[in-house]
């Protein structure tokens, strides 16, 4: 699959909230609201342009990924971090390796932009491949209950975790 991965543009926010809106519809442990968060998160002061991709086969867009800032807080000690919320593939190539380029691409994104970890509330089958680990053995928590195996954290830079541990800060979006 010839695919290009590359920083969303305004032209293509419909298109994404689409396929958002698709790559949702059938999952079980989902609100339904995610092309809508996104949206949110476009206007909100946790968005990083450089970290909201596409992927393109064809000139299709066929896939999509989202980090946005986050904080890690310990008192009066404050880690910034990155939230992955969401990662979403056209049903039509799940399971093709679009998800995987997607996750790469911005891992390697954000580690260049200087970021050192990343924060995902998602299926614990899945992330594990490219890094995660359990957040509880960080000491950190989230802001809300979610199964334990379902809260994750990958280290994009090295010892980018070292000495860090608190709760989670998303942005307001997220709650709104």
């Amino acid at each position: 699959m010839n695919l290009i991965i590359r920083q969303e543009k305004d032209s293509d926010h419909q298109a994404v909230f689409d396929l958002i809106e698709k790559a949702f519809r059938m999952m079980e442990k989902s609100d339904h609201q995610e092309h809508f968060l996104v949206e949110k998160l476009r206007n909100s002061e946790a968005f990083v342009p450089e970290l909201s991709l596409v992927a393109e086969f064809g000139g299709k867009i066929i896939g999509h990924i989202l980090l946005t800032k986050i904080k890690i807080i310990s008192g009066d000690k404050s880690f910034d971090s990155l939230a992955l919320a969401p990662v979403s593939v056209s049903p039509s190539v799940q399971k093709k390796g679009v998800g995987k380029e997607l996750m790469k691409a911005a891992h390697r994104k954000a580690k260049d932009l200087g970021y050192k970890s990343i924060v995902v509330v998602g299926h614990p089958e899945y992330y594990p491949k490219f890094g995660y680990e359990k957040l509880q053995k960080y000491s950190i928590e989230l802001p809300f209950e979610v199964p334990p195996e379902a809260a994750m954290i990958v280290e994009i830079a090295q010892n980018g975790l070292q000495g860090v541990s608190g709760k989670v800060e998303y942005a307001k979006e997220f709650y709104e």
